[in-house]
């Protein structure tokens, strides 16, 4: 059986000069009374970069277990995202202070549209965007990003504003590469970050990924995080199970060969593979 290390995870520069840790730990779905000790065991096992959302309900927890670790604020990496019913600027404002209340925070690291929403506020989410650029110019966010922007949306921030986002995250697993939304990324210097990295675990029992997995002894998750790894992508995979936590991060002292990497590209099943809303039509805004 192979034993856990203790390899550090890599950095990756982004755009506006900060850097982040390719791997981080997810906290959607995690429960507020689950959330700080989850998060306590991931810290513990050596991740560095937190990923929660104001509509994840848990900023609070995040914030709590941070404290509790005894780490320096500034040796973790806290994402959050803007609620889907506080997109217009004087909304956007007031919900971001909220966040750096519950986290108890005098900044975030990356602050994110959480999904683009173009048939609601009239389409208008370059405003929004604008607004999370003040959050910036204050320090208050660090970094600032989108979450679940396609191409035409992009173009429309290139065209429209001042600042090209730091982070786009979307839907990507083995079984959705999403390859046009992560090629304009790459091209113009955004970093893909990869939500849902297993696919909520649907890939997991692939027959091409378990063979990869048994021949090098490592779990079919460790396989499918590696590929993402090695393909530069950001990924945060969420786990309540301490075993879990442990295996997740332990993915760096192997590499996958070109040939497995090209065959987990090959089962993408493009928007048949999507387990998610897609972006252009993704319009709730939960009570």
């Amino acid at each position: 059986m192979h034993h856990a290390t203790t390899t550090p995870v890599p950095t990756l520069a982004l755009n506006d000069g900060r850097t982040i840790p390719q791997l981080g730990f997810g906290v959607f779905q995690i429960d507020p009374q689950d959330t700080a000790h989850a998060v306590s065991a991931a810290l513990e096992v050596g991740y560095r970069h937190i990923d929660t959302a104001q509509m994840y309900g848990n900023e609070r927890e995040v914030g709590e277990a941070v404290r509790a670790s005894g780490l320096d604020r500034a040796d973790v990496f806290i994402t959050s995202k803007l609620h889907n019913r506080c997109h217009r600027p004087a909304d956007a404002r007031r919900a971001f202070a909220a966040t750096l209340d519950a986290l108890g925070s005098e900044y975030v690291d990356l602050f994110l549209i959480h999904w683009p929403l173009p048939t609601l506020y009239d389409g208008d989410f370059v405003s929004t965007w604008n607004t999370l650029q003040e959050f910036q110019a204050d320090g208050r966010a660090q970094s600032i990003g989108v979450s679940n922007f396609q191409v035409d949306h992009l173009q429309r921030l290139a065209a429209e504003c001042d600042l090209t986002p730091a982070v786009n995250q979307i839907e990507l697993h083995p079984y959705l590469l999403n390859h046009d939304v992560d090629a304009y990324g790459q091209a113009h210097g955004i970093r893909t970050q990869a939500w849902s990295p297993i696919a909520q675990g649907h890939v997991l029992g692939d027959p091409v990924i378990t063979a990869i997995a048994d021949r090098l002894g490592r779990s079919p998750a460790q396989v499918v995080l590696r590929w993402h790894i090695q393909h530069g992508n950001i990924v945060f995979p969420k786990s309540t199970t301490p075993a879990r936590i442990i295996e997740n991060h332990d993915i760096f002292d192997f590499e996958l060969e070109p040939h497995d990497v090209n065959a987990i590209d090959g089962l993408d099943r493009g928007e048949a593979g999507r387990t998610g809303p897609h972006p252009a039509t993704m319009a709730v805004v939960p009570g």
